[in-house]
């Protein structure tokens, strides 16, 4: 007799779709392999920026894709908040203070054989850029956090304050969210005020909501009404970011170039398109990009402690890898390689990777 829990199992994985792994695969990639751009000395190169006016929304995916999944941010507030603290922040520290003990590892190194740091040093540069030194990517983590706790009071305080309101308006103030893009803008026009890269939280929020609307969305819509609108939408971002190549949103920095409202448009745009068309087509699994896409915890906290460990061995030999295109073709894959064989041990170990047990 065959174990039914296998054969659940079995149908799970059979029903999966792979849209979003790929997605996420290819957000990873591209974020690895701008940071191999950026130590390597290439970040403007005409083509390279060329790619990133393409690409500049990826980013903003992980904030959607989370609103995508999420039926509901309500509950125990304790339990919420401790919950998003054990698989966010607890992760954004331990993986910050690993790639800080290389970076200040090979310190006093650098300093005897170039007589100054190699990069300037701040002691204000966590609570102002909440990244570490040595792994600056982490800052996604502690905006992700801050984004699940503002929403889930949010959404407590608009049920509370609509309890005894028609139930057509509790589903409509929801729009309040699309007010958040203006928010993050205004803050932007403030040179991004708020400590801990927070200034950027507001449009996580906007990307989150998107998310859940779009997934209500297709729930009502049949395959061949999602593709169409998708292809639409897909070819609405084509032609803006065409007509406007110079409207762009860095979600790191919450800096916003060219026109802020053509640029969340666009945004809005790709993001539903893309996730639309791919989820309505079954996308069937891409082996490499849906393996990165499915372990992206592991490649986002890893990369960048590699990368300076890379670098800063290089220094201490008198080699700097500025300027160099062979770098960056050992880099690529070498990183990818490292990162995919860390998948088992990191994710075993839930103060890294955030898998706790669920209750």
């Amino acid at each position: 007799m065959v174990n039914r829990s296998v054969c659940t199992t079995f149908a799970v994985m059979k029903q999966r779709n792979h849209a979003f792994d790929f997605l996420c695969g290819v957000c990873i990639i591209r974020m690895v392999s701008l940071h191999v751009m950026a130590f390597c000395g290439h970040a403007d190169d005409d083509w390279w920026r060329e790619v990133m006016q393409w690409t500049y929304y990826f980013m903003s995916f992980f904030f959607f894709k989370a609103g995508y999944f999420n039926k509901s941010v309500l509950g125990d507030s304790r339990r919420y908040c401790l919950d998003k603290a054990k698989r966010l922040l607890i992760p954004y520290v331990t993986t910050g203070l690993i790639g800080g003990a290389i970076y200040f590892s090979f310190l006093p190194f650098l300093l005897e054989k170039y007589h100054h740091p190699i990069e300037p040093l701040e002691l204000s540069h966590v609570w102002t850029t909440s990244s570490f030194y040595g792994n600056n990517p982490t800052w996604f983590l502690f905006s992700f956090f801050a984004a699940y706790i503002a929403i889930h009071f949010l959404e407590k305080f608009r049920h509370w304050a609509l309890a005894r309101a028609p139930h057509w308006l509790l589903q409509w103030s929801s729009a309040l969210y699309f007010v958040f893009p203006f928010v993050s803008y205004w803050l932007y026009t403030l040179d991004n005020p708020l400590w801990m890269s927070l200034s950027n939280v507001p449009m996580g929020l906007f990307f989150f909501e998107l998310g859940r609307a779009w997934s209500r969305i297709l729930g009502r819509w049949s395959a061949e009404t999602s593709i169409r609108v998708s292809v639409v939408l897909i070819l609405l971002f084509v032609a803006s970011n065409i007509a406007f190549h110079d409207s762009s949103y860095t979600m790191s920095s919450n800096k916003f170039t060219g026109d802020p409202i053509i640029t969340v448009l666009n945004i809005t745009a790709i993001l539903c398109g893309l996730s639309g068309l791919l989820i309505s087509v079954r996308l069937p699994r891409i082996p490499v990009v849906n393996f990165i896409g499915q372990h992206s915890m592991v490649f986002f906290v890893s990369h960048y402690p590699i990368l300076y460990y890379y670098k800063f061995v290089h220094l201490c030999f008198a080699r700097s890898i500025f300027g160099r295109y062979d770098d960056v073709l050992i880099l690529l894959p070498a990183i990818f390689l490292i990162c995919a064989w860390l998948v088992p041990y990191i994710e075993r170990t839930p103060w890294l990777s955030g898998r706790w047990p669920k209750e």
